[in-house]
């Protein structure tokens, strides 16, 4: 598994252990719905700040976020 399917199953993880949809995911975190799908199938190359927006988004610090 490459860090960018690590990253995506992350996610996914996380988004579902709060109980909401990639819509809500990607209002929260200010970002398209696309790009939240594109990013949990592994295919985006996020960017830091991207990043940081989902971890917010998530309710989770950046260190929670990478804890694999």
């Amino acid at each position: 598994m490459d860090i960018k399917q690590a990253v995506g199953k992350r996610v996914k993880e996380l988004r579902n252990k709060i109980g909401i949809s990639q819509e809500e995911l990607a209002d929260n975190a200010q970002l398209d719905r696309t790009y939240i799908t594109s990013v949990e199938c592994g295919k985006r190359n996020i960017s830091i700040v991207n990043i940081e927006k989902l971890a917010n988004a998530l309710n989770v610090t950046l260190a929670e976020f990478f804890t694999f």
